[in-house]
């Protein structure tokens, strides 16, 4: 088991709304905490993506007024203190670059466009769940194919956990492309929400960043500022 701590790419501004958004999916999950068992099943069911109800149009259910905006609503949920951290962790080390490159209101839409290419293609798979989708990992895997795209040599630390806890690091495209090949196989076998985790929406996502980065690179170029020949500070929007 292997898991990312940090990278070694700067950035030339400050990622103001990847700490935003850090700190809304902290704020939300913190406050999930004080509603109690069953204030926070209401909570999870009222505002996470439940695939069947949102087909349905609603209209076999009494559903609040929000439930049209649940695809955006479930990217702040998050179901315990690991998948949060574990999501906004990996907001953090790959984020600030991506909003690096797009500059903070772009960064913005791209990462709630990406979460909701995750929600599409998990939906296209599980059209008749009746189980709520929550979590920002769809949209953060969107920034992971858009860091794969962009930054492939950057030098990511890796907490490796194999008998012994080691440090390594490695380049970028081995560790986020080790990543997707798990994620793609563990949507083929047997369940895409295998052990409640939705594989197929990180699949969604991060083929979304992947496909949108390599077009705007094609269109734009790989942009201006500092760079040793791998490093893509930010597009001249």
């Amino acid at each position: 088991m292997f898991f990312p701590i940090r990278d070694d790419q700067p950035t030339a501004r400050f990622p103001h709304f990847t700490i935003g958004l850090i700190f809304v999916n902290t704020a939300v999950f913190l406050y999930s905490q004080t509603l109690g068992e069953r204030g926070l099943q209401s909570f999870i069911y009222s505002f996470g993506f439940i695939p069947e109800l949102y087909l349905d149009f609603g209209a076999s259910y009494i559903v609040p007024q929000w439930w049209l905006a649940t695809p955006v609503t479930s990217m702040f949920l998050h179901g315990g203190w690991m998948h949060l951290i574990g999501n906004m962790l990996f907001l953090w080390i790959f984020g600030n670059n991506i909003e690096d490159y797009f500059g903070p209101i772009r960064f913005l839409l791209f990462y709630v466009t990406a979460g909701i290419a995750a929600i599409a293609l998990y939906t296209l798979f599980n059209a008749a769940s009746e189980v709520p989708l929550v979590g920002a990992s769809g949209a953060i895997s969107g920034v992971m194919g858009a860091y794969f795209v962009l930054h492939p040599r950057a030098r990511v630390t890796v907490l490796i956990f194999f008998v012994f806890i080691i440090l390594r690091e490695f380049p970028a495209k081995f560790v986020i492309g080790l990543w997707f090949v798990y994620q793609v196989l563990m949507s083929l076998v047997g369940s895409s929400t295998g052990g409640g985790v939705a594989f197929l929406a990180h699949v969604g996502g991060f083929v979304f960043g992947y496909l949108l980065l390599r077009l705007l690179l094609a269109v734009h170029g790989r942009g201006r500022g500092p760079t040793d020949g791998q490093r893509i500070y930010r597009v001249q929007w």
